[in-house]
């Protein structure tokens, strides 16, 4: 993380070169990285996806582009004002709201402005959260034999992510990077898609049986919750298994676990775990366990046949899992496995793919 300082000097840095554009008679421009998924290359030192060469320009030659500059520059003044020299934050949601009183920079909806605090993060090579730019909060949890370390107000704490929380675990902060580890029994990590199947595993004492560590995803998960399972694998050495609804939804939250997201490639090398394994719920378990499944939509099936071009899943293994679903035109969701048994997820279809794949 950087400190206000630095954040502050890169932002107004950014901020000076548009002036400089206007002293030369340059028509002011920010040039940035197409974020499509046309513009992801794989990069094999860090074993992650990042963005190519393919640039888009931000220009006052046209009102969009002068409108999208007037706003940048609208929420720089207000992360070096109010948030860098005096020590405050806001969510992405209030930024919305008060851009609100920018009069001619007013956004359209938030997804507008949330776009805008990561174009400031590529540019400056920093985070949000050294913006003072936090997240609402997305409640995603750990639970599992895992002790930790945080600040609070108080002072520090020690937590035991079984011993010392409630039957939904310990509640992930925004700013993962000021927990410390200090010490785990575990195996392995298993990120999970639905609170349904994470507890589940809790009720049926997964964790204690294989010695697991359970952090629940709660559907795309968040960043603070990628950067939690990126430093749970890197820094206590643990494997990492995804296990998602079988759709082709799921496929991609499993993606931005292990391969990073499109909007996100900018941060691939903070909060991707490469070595990430997909657990299931996979398209040959519909057929091998015969799964009660819905059927594909339309828009299922337009999502699986982009990723079918989609960089990330060009490997035999995802090209033979989303033809076959193409082939079934079904999909299954977790709970399916409630079907054979509530112990049958446990007892039988983890124990055997995980031990399949090396990890128990």
């Amino acid at each position: 993380m950087s400190d206000p300082e630095q954040a502050q000097e890169k932002l107004l840095s950014m901020v000076e070169s548009l002036y400089d554009q206007f002293q030369e008679g340059i028509v002011p421009y920010l040039a940035l990285p197409s974020r499509t998924k046309n513009n992801i290359e794989y990069d094999k030192d860090g074993e992650v996806w990042v963005y190519g060469d393919q640039k888009s320009l931000r220009s006052v030659k046209t009102i969009r582009g002068a409108k999208s500059l007037l706003r940048t520059s609208h929420l720089v003044e207000l992360l070096i004002k109010e948030h860098l020299r005096h020590n405050r934050g806001s969510t992405l949601r209030e930024i919305y709201y008060i851009s609100e009183n920018w009069d001619l920079a007013k956004f359209g909806e938030q997804g507008e402005s949330d776009r805008l605090v990561e174009d400031l993060e590529i540019v400056t090579s920093l985070q949000r959260e050294d913006f003072h730019v936090r997240p609402e909060e997305d409640g995603a949890t750990v639970f599992g034999p895992l002790e930790i370390r945080e600040q609070t107000r108080r002072g520090m704490r020690d937590i035991h992510c079984q011993e010392d929380v409630g039957e939904a675990g310990y509640q992930i902060p925004f700013n993962v990077d000021n927990i410390q580890f200090k010490d785990h029994d575990a195996r392995l990590v298993l990120a999970l898609e639905t609170g349904g199947m994470y507890a589940r595993l809790i009720e049926n004492g997964f964790d204690q049986e294989y010695d697991v560590i359970l952090v629940h995803l709660k559907g795309q998960p968040a960043r603070s919750t990628r950067r939690m399972i990126r430093r749970l694998s890197l820094e206590l050495g643990l494997p990492v298994a995804v296990f998602t609804d079988g759709d082709p939804w799921s496929y991609r939250i499993f993606a931005s676990v292990a391969y990073g997201s499109i909007k996100s490639a900018h941060l691939s090398d903070y909060l991707v775990t490469p070595s990430a394994q997909f657990l299931g719920v996979q398209p040959t378990d519909i057929v091998d366990y015969d799964l009660s499944t819905d059927k594909l939509t339309d828009q299922d099936l337009h999502a699986l046949r982009s990723e079918l071009t989609d960089p990330r899943f060009e490997t035999d293994y995802w090209k033979e899992q989303i033809k076959l679903q193409l082939d079934l035109k079904k999909k299954a969701e977790q709970q399916a496995f409630a079907g054979k048994g509530l112990d049958f997820v446990t007892k039988e279809y983890l124990p055997k793919r995980l031990s399949e794949m090396g990890l128990i």
